[in-house]
């Protein structure tokens, strides 16, 4: 038999994202993030191509950040709602890491199993941050999709995107548990 982590399995059967909003500081400083994206880089990759990178958003950057969607907004001529969605996780976080899908060149591996990588990575911040004890939300967004803004806010190559952006801080409630997937509707089985 294998050795079972129980505790290990007990945290993922448990594991429960924090909303962005209900977040707050204190937010963990460089030492104590310092081993929850260690975690995230050691994620499975591929070919080990490395094809994404992590850009940690500090308040003065998420508030430029949010002004820069304020314009953008203005530019694309979205309306009150939009904007202050687009807004609001960079006007309301204290903290957060974006994860930068940054596809390498290659023969071997195809492009979708590097963005599938990135994503793993994005999984990987989050529930070592809730492991951590933080409380932690993977979000994008319309300003994730919008070139102009990746560009200016991020300084993003033309062939990279934002995979996620993971907000971390300290929860000032715990949420309530919401309905999961049925794994009857979900596994199917085959044996042959």
């Amino acid at each position: 038999m294998p050795e079972r982590n129980d505790a290990a399995l007990d945290f993922f059967l448990t594991r429960r994202s924090r909303p962005a909003k209900t977040l707050t500081t204190p937010v963990p400083n460089r030492e104590e993030l310092a081993p929850i994206l260690e975690a995230a880089l050691r994620t499975p990759d591929h070919g080990k191509l490395e094809p994404w990178r992590l850009v940690v958003l500090e308040k003065a950057a998420l508030v430029r950040l949010g002004d820069l969607a304020g314009e953008r907004a203005t530019a694309l001529g979205l309306d009150e709602v939009q904007t202050e969605k687009g807004r609001n996780q960079f006007d309301n976080g204290a903290l957060a890491v974006a994860v930068i899908e940054s596809p390498v060149d290659s023969p071997k591996v195809p492009v979708i199993e590097q963005t599938y990588s990135a994503g793993a990575v994005c999984l990987a911040l989050l529930n070592a941050a809730l492991a951590s004890g933080w409380g932690a939300n993977w979000l994008t967004g319309w300003p994730s999709h919008d070139r102009e803004f990746l560009e200016k806010g991020f300084g993003l190559a033309k062939h990279e995107r934002i995979a996620g952006i993971i907000h971390i801080g300290t929860e000032k409630f715990a949420p309530p548990e919401r309905p999961r997937p049925n794994q009857e509707e979900k596994v199917t089985w085959q044996s042959e």
